[in-house]
């Protein structure tokens, strides 16, 4: 009776302990990614060691002194530690004394988890399903074709039961005589009126498209190239929130934005090999397929994952380029968005929203006056103030536009 009562208590107890060891899972991963992701992948060697599986190299107790204060491990000649410490560059890992036991274990029984494999079922009700609808598909398409092919009997068979009815009635049925119509050409060229609307309209019309057509060249509003490396501004400026001037940081100072440097994107990628966000299987962007794109960008700056160093084997990144304004046309980056702070969704559209980068506005001289026209100074621009009181006195409103400012002018953009 014992041993029974001993049986059931464990049965009691398995769950809470399963789901135990699930909240130390989740506890320790939200430990990693918020201490430990920036220098340690769990597959990988990065700043540090890879950290999966670290629990069977080293003892508990080691690991415990290791976190808290590897410093003075160091200090100390500890050999693993010292270990560590020279084949990582001599790289000091932050200490954690804050840490307890308690969170560490967590820490480890992350790094120690391997999730189950996705298991996969195929239903052969599926199957059954597409086999019965098939067959109802073809039963409907069976009974409509014999139905049509009733009406049509049906409807000889009256057409002959009428004519016996006329000719029993003695009713002649003779067919209309068809008038020959003129050609409508012939009736164009008969009447002059006609014919000069004709000529106008082909004229007019004419005129109408071909300067449709001709103010169109060279405008390339929604032109989306297809990149040498895919870079994606959804995931960049939207999902992470990265600002816009931290990879065009020319666009404060010059007037070209500029095509960032590869080793911006460095700053971020020696740590992040693999892409673990959001997917879009509905048009092709997966997982695998930004990994591969990051995995581009290493071979294009010549980085070693396996031994996180640059071998100098660096190949060129033929960029195409998107928004080119004509040469006699002058434009500034840091007069707009450095000076008038204007967001860079002004001229380019919801970048964060942008999978493939694209041409969102015209960028024609046209587009660009009606902004002048309707954009207000910012009266509290230090440039701006001094002209701005002026200006505003001289035409009497409180609120000055760029045109008024002078926007409009020919000099400002054509020298």
């Amino acid at each position: 009776m014992l041993q029974i009562k001993r049986l059931l208590l464990v049965a009691l107890l398995l769950p809470s302990i399963s789901i135990s060891q699930e909240a130390d899972i989740q506890a320790g991963k939200n430990l990693f990614n918020t201490n430990c992701a920036a220098c340690h992948q769990l597959n990988r060697k990065a700043v540090g060691p890879a950290l999966s599986g670290v629990s069977e190299k080293y003892d508990k107790e080691w690991l415990y002194s290791w976190i808290k204060n590897g410093t003075q491990m160091i200090k100390d000649g500890d050999p693993q530690a010292v270990a560590i410490w020279e084949e990582y560059n001599r790289a000091v890992m932050t200490n954690y004394p804050q840490f307890s036991n308690e969170q560490i274990d967590n820490i480890l029984a992350y790094t120690d988890y391997t999730p189950p494999p996705p298991v996969t079922t195929v239903l052969d009700t599926a199957q059954v399903s597409s086999q019965g609808s098939d067959l109802s598909i073809n039963i409907i398409l069976v009974v409509s074709i014999v139905i049509f092919t009733i009406l049509i009997v049906m409807l000889f068979l009256v057409q002959r039961t009428l004519l016996k009815i006329a000719n029993a009635s003695g009713v002649k049925i003779e067919p209309e005589p068809k008038k020959r119509l003129k050609p409508l050409w012939k009736l164009v060229i008969e009447n002059q009126f006609l014919m000069f609307i004709v000529v106008v309209g082909f004229l007019l019309s004419s005129a109408y498209f071909s300067y449709g057509y001709l103010m169109q060249i060279g405008i390339d509003q929604g032109y989306a190239p297809i990149q040498p490396i895919h870079y994606s501004h959804k995931i960049h400026a939207g999902a992470n929130q990265i600002e816009c001037k931290y990879c065009h940081s020319s666009a404060r100072v010059s007037k070209h934005s500029g095509i960032p440097a590869l080793n911006v994107c460095m700053n971020c990628h020696e740590y992040i090999a693999d892409y673990n966000g959001e997917e879009d299987l509905e048009n092709g962007y997966t997982k695998d397929f930004y990994t591969k794109e990051i995995k581009k960008l290493y071979t294009a700056v010549g980085w070693d994952e396996e031994n996180q160093v640059y071998t100098g084997n660096t190949q060129p990144v033929k960029w195409v380029r998107i928004h080119n304004l004509p040469d006699f046309v002058y434009f500034n980056h840091a007069q707009h968005a450095q000076v008038a702070k204007v967001e860079c969704q002004t001229c380019h559209g919801p970048v964060e929203e942008m999978e493939i980068m694209y041409q969102y506005s015209p960028l024609t001289m046209g587009w660009c006056i009606d902004c002048h026209r309707e954009s207000n100074v910012d009266k509290n621009n230090e440039y701006y103030q001094k002209v701005h009181d002026e200006l505003s006195k001289k035409y009497g409103v409180e609120e000055l536009t760029v045109a008024q400012l002078g926007g409009i002018e020919c000099a400002k953009c054509h020298y």
